[in-house]
């Protein structure tokens, strides 16, 4: 496996690829690279002829108040987990290389970016998909692997991928979990012994409403009550959204006729936890 740092390095690899007929895929990530990260790396290099990593830390995705100076960086880390999973180069540039000065250009994503994630962090979204955007013209990827966790986002990246008519297959890969149903992310670093036990709460409220959903309840209201009756037995969640939306489109449901996906955010220890399920009403429950 290779570390690249400029942008003419990883642009001259990719394209000699391509050149050779090779499949492209790439794996974006900020780095601190756990095992939903590896997962994801793993599918790539199934799929792929040349897996790119890239490990940039995006500045433009973090607002005022975030941890962007603490977020978890361990270059070395990162390269040998990426090297296990099978990546062929790590891309791992500075800022300058993906932001050359002066930035003039970003790129702005509509009213999906206003809701959930969105309301609770304005601007992150147009700093993601502004990232993206340059790392897809440098690197040029066939496919790009995301994970499920993230799930606005992901739906985010699909409309980048449709609206700009970019070459770029998204593939979407499950969350991974630890034993206790918590989604693996870099974050949960930040969790001391404290709020790690009890950071599976948010998995928990999702499943009640996952739960309540699949035995029929079609009153979307009666499904957050449900998420929202779990969170309330945890004095040390303070709960950002728990939602019941369409999963196209990610419009909060007052009615379930179909399927569902149900998102929340929440702080244990001054640490933002994200998660989300599917769920879909039982036939034989109505």
């Amino acid at each position: 496996m290779e570390l690249l740092k400029t942008a003419n390095e990883v642009a001259a690899r990719t394209t000699a690829a391509r050149g050779r007929g090779e499949t492209v895929g790439l794996v974006p990530t900020m780095g601190a690279l756990h095992a939903g990260h590896a997962s994801l790396i793993a599918t790539a290099a199934e799929q792929c002829a040349l897996v790119v990593v890239s490990v940039f830390v995006n500045p433009l995705q973090f607002g005022p108040g975030e941890d962007f100076e603490r977020y978890p960086r361990n270059l070395e880390a990162d390269l040998q987990r990426a090297a296990e999973a099978g990546a062929d180069l790590v891309f791992a540039p500075g800022i300058e290389q993906l932001y050359p000065p002066p930035v003039n250009i970003t790129v702005h994503v509509g009213e999906l970016a206003d809701v959930l994630e969105g309301a609770v962090r304005p601007g992150h979204f147009d700093g993601v998909v502004t990232v993206l955007t340059r790392l897809f013209n440098l690197v040029g990827p066939a496919r790009a692997y995301f994970g499920e966790k993230d799930y606005q986002q992901l739906v985010i990246v699909r409309d980048l991928v449709r609206e700009l008519r970019l070459p770029i297959v998204i593939v979407n890969c499950p969350t991974l979990r630890e034993e206790d149903n918590l989604a693996r992310s870099s974050r949960n670093a930040y969790l001391d012994p404290t709020a790690r036990a009890a950071a599976s709460v948010l998995y928990r409220a999702l499943a009640a409403g996952a739960a309540a959903t699949e035995q029929g309840t079609r009153d979307a209201a009666a499904v957050r009550r449900a998420m929202y009756a779990v969170t309330e037995m945890e004095p040390a969640a303070t709960v950002d959204y728990l939602e019941v939306t369409d999963p196209e489109r990610l419009i909060v449901l007052e009615r379930i006729d179909g399927p569902v996906r149900l998102l929340g955010a929440l702080r244990i220890g001054g640490v933002r936890l994200i998660d989300n399920l599917a769920a879909a009403p039982n036939p034989t429950a109505d």
